[in-house]
């Protein structure tokens, strides 16, 4: 793509419902506008307020180049909408905000020690978190299958990366907190920013404390991977190592339960689990469609680094282009009937775990621990059922709900 003097057409100013409020995600309707902004030009400008405003990016195509184009946008500056017009601290030293090619450097032994081979020998170990978790659902009464799912991604990745299992529960609300600091649930008496503020300190203080003892006592976990790693002549620093392991912890909790989560909070009486059920075949491409369909992450951030054409439309140097990915994964010109949810839908190039060299590093360990999970709910358990109103999360990060109360029957 060229930059031109004078761009083709004209930008959308949005003036409809606040993409950035989180509460449009727990009460309102996101795709209903979404749909609005494709059938559109597309590309739209959204002013926050008298010195911030971003370019929203709601096709598949268009996210698809901006995420993969880290030339022309880079995420160093920052990658959530919290953060817009400020720059991430963190910029340079965790993967999640840092650009090829320090960021595949960085990578390198992280995405080797997730990749799938490696991952695949962690299967019994989380079939049987997995097992303790759903064991409570036959006994009659009430579970709330959401937050059980928000206690699978800490168990998994807490055992993968070497946490004491004592600090989950307390490690899991930390992190919540990160992401849905909005949400009543999570945000402490102070407010929001006191909320996030005093989360990141105590998951940091923490990781700092951690990383100290391990360094002395390494494992084949993955924090003794990041600790041992060595990039540009040296090891990662103690600053550079806390942070990654925040991203790895908040990667984890942010995607891998929201996909289960959707599929009982919305599908729970129109026959897909039956179906599911009697086809266990379709498994892979269910879960793959759980993925598309929830959009665990809501919007990744980007930053222009020079002027650019997207639409017709000229963006800046140093303009805010937000990605939209639930919109992404329902625009109609990528995935045929895009509204159906299709357990048997192929192909299915969906951007759950985003795209390009930021494809997140822990997607094998999410497919695995999904895919166990509906393996052994759906041989375990029939006769669903939906015991109380679910509630969605309060954020405009995370797509996902938080209550999801049903009851079954053991086989």
């Amino acid at each position: 793509m060229t930059v031109e003097d004078t761009a083709r057409g004209c930008p959308v100013h949005f003036s409809g419902a606040d993409l950035v409020d989180p509460f449009l995600y727990a009460d309102g309707d996101a795709h209903s506008i979404w749909r609005e902004l494709r059938e559109q030009e597309g590309l739209s400008w959204h002013q926050v307020d008298a010195e911030r405003g971003f370019w929203s990016v709601v096709k598949f195509a268009d996210t698809d180049y901006v995420m993969r184009t880290t030339e022309l946008f880079t995420s160093e500056r920052g990658t959530m909408l919290e953060l817009l017009g400020m720059d991430d601290p963190a910029g340079g030293k965790q993967l999640v905000v840092t650009d090829p090619p320090r960021h595949t450097i960085m990578q390198a032994r992280l995405k080797k020690a997730l990749a799938v081979r490696a991952v695949d020998k962690q299967r019994d170990m989380v079939r049987e978190l997995v097992l303790g978790l759903i064991a409570p659902l036959g006994d009659g009464g009430v579970f709330d299958f959401a937050q059980a799912m928000m206690t699978m991604p800490m168990a998994v990745t807490g055992r993968m990366i070497g946490l004491p299992e004592e600090d989950w529960p307390w490690l899991t609300k930390l992190t919540s907190a990160c992401v849905a600091a909005d949400d009543p649930e999570f945000q402490i008496a102070d407010g929001k920013d006191a909320t996030l503020a005093a989360a990141h300190r105590e998951l940091f203080v923490y990781f700092q404390d951690l990383v100290s003892y391990r360094r002395d006592h390494l494992s084949d976990d993955l924090l003794s991977v990041l600790i041992s790693t060595e990039f540009e002549g040296r090891h990662m620093s103690p600053s550079e190592i806390v942070a990654n392991c925040y991203s790895l912890l908040l990667g984890a909790n942010v995607t891998t339960p929201h996909a289960p989560n959707f599929v009982f909070a919305e599908f729970i009486e129109s026959g897909v689990l039956e179906d599911w059920t009697r086809h266990p075949e379709t498994t892979q491409t269910a879960v793959e469609e759980a993925l598309r369909w929830s959009s665990p992450v809501n919007h990744m951030l980007r930053y222009a680094t020079q002027d650019v054409v997207l639409r017709g439309t000229k963006i800046a140097a140093g303009d805010a282009v937000v990605t939209w990915l639930g919109s992404a994964n329902r625009d109609e010109e990528q995935f045929p009937n895009a509204g159906t949810f299709d357990i048997r839908r192929k192909p299915n190039k969906h951007l759950a775990f985003g795209i390009g060299p930021h494809y997140c590093v822990g997607h094998s360990v999410a497919r695995m621990s999904i895919r166990i999970l509906f393996e052994e709910l759906l041989s375990r358990f029939h006769e669903f059922a939906p015991a109380g109103k679910p509630e969605r999360i309060t954020s405009n990060f995370v797509s996902g709900y938080k209550r999801v109360p049903i009851t079954a029957r053991r086989r």
